[in-house]
């Protein structure tokens, strides 16, 4: 690159977040120099992310909708004695469909993979070997910062791509299995139809330590597909990780960590989603939100995304006490209330509609 360009927007980290964020103003405002730089070789994060429908708006809506490979009416949640088909839109998308997205929207130059980045300022990016990378603008959409003054729980989990030899028949996606009973706090799996002989199977714990057990998760999954009669597979993947769940703490000091005047999206900036399920939306949201500006200097985009999610922290005061009886609750009661209730009701969770009689009876469970 040429000594002293300005690239424009700057959006470090190829994640979600920011992957999302520059496909939005690849698709939205064209007429803004923009320029991706991601840390590993592939877009758009890992695995697959189930997303319902009723977290979304229009504009996510929109942004969405080409990227996901199959949308269903309808899903499973199958609950000790009482399994149910709620009817809820949902969407399944797969983090290569985002990576294959972005490259066909993105020119050569406004892309750059596997660089390490050293420090991300408000109008550059010091990249390993000592360049510096100008614009008029950053986003740092790095992910987790690992630095806190937040009260955590987490989020562990183990995802494996499964393909049969014979159709599965499984038809529509499963959001939350519980029925096979947990040894120890809340665990449940997930299940994605990708096509009649491929599924995404997730085994998810939510725990006090950020420590993971990625051989448990393995092996549930395992006891799992035996007792669903789907023990001979072909894996084609499995991947492990663990997200970080809020759940009180000070959030005006956990913005400025890392930078007191840089703009963040994702988890670094505190979009962690509600707690269960993907965090998907919060991506979508702020990437249509960015590409609604005019201003995309630096100090405009923190002022911009630091109220975004301050307003976000005030308004799930709700879903974080809701994640705390998953994270210290012993069990899965609350995951259980949740989807026995009505699917309008099931709706309102995530759309953040909660009436404050249907919050008690949540937290109640």
């Amino acid at each position: 690159m040429p000594k002293g360009r300005n690239h424009g927007l700057l959006i470090a980290g190829g994640g979600l977040a920011g992957s999302l964020a520059a496909l939005a103003m690849a698709r939205l405002r064209p007429d803004v120099p923009m320029l991706l730089v991601a840390e590993g070789d592939m877009l758009g994060g890992r695995g697959t992310f189930l997303v319902l429908d009723a977290a979304l708006g229009e504009a996510e809506r929109n942004l969405l909708a080409p990227l996901a490979s199959h949308s269903w009416d309808a899903f499973y949640a199958l609950l000790p004695g009482r399994p149910r088909k709620l009817k809820l839109r949902c969407h399944a998308i797969e983090a290569s469909a985002i990576d294959a997205a972005l490259r066909e929207a993105l020119r050569p130059e406004q892309l750059r993979l596997d660089t390490k980045i050293v420090a991300v300022r408000d109008d550059n990016i010091l990249i390993a070997g000592g360049d510096v990378l100008g614009g008029i603008g950053v986003l740092d959409a790095r992910g987790w910062a690992h630095q806190t003054t937040l009260e955590l729980g987490w989020r562990h989990g183990v995802s494996r791509t499964l393909r049969f030899a014979a159709p599965h028949r499984l038809d529509l996606p499963v959001a939350a299995d519980t029925s096979l009973g947990s040894a120890a706090g809340c665990a449940l799996f997930t299940c994605v139809p990708l096509d009649p002989q491929r599924l995404v199977v997730e085994h998810v714990r939510y725990a006090r330590a950020v420590e993971t057990n990625a051989a448990e998760g393995s092996a549930s999954i395992d006891a799992w597909l035996a007792a669903r009669g789907w023990s001979a597979a072909e894996t084609e993947a499995e991947d492990n990780f663990s997200t970080a769940v809020p759940l009180g703490g000070d959030f005006a000091g956990y913005w400025r960590i890392g930078g007191a005047r840089v703009a963040k999206l994702g988890a670094r900036g505190g979009f962690f989603g509600l707690g269960i399920g993907s965090h998907a939306a919060d991506a979508a949201a702020t990437a249509v939100a960015l590409a609604a500006r005019r201003d995309f200097t630096g100090a405009a985009l923190h002022d911009a995304f630091e109220d975004e999610a301050a307003a976000l922290w005030r308004r799930r005061d709700f879903h974080r006490a809701f994640a705390r009886r998953l994270v210290e609750g012993g069990g899965c009661e609350a995951v259980e209330a949740l989807y026995r209730s009505e699917a309008a009701t099931v709706g309102r969770f995530f759309e953040e509609r909660l009436g404050l009689l249907e919050r008690r009876r949540l937290l109640a469970a």
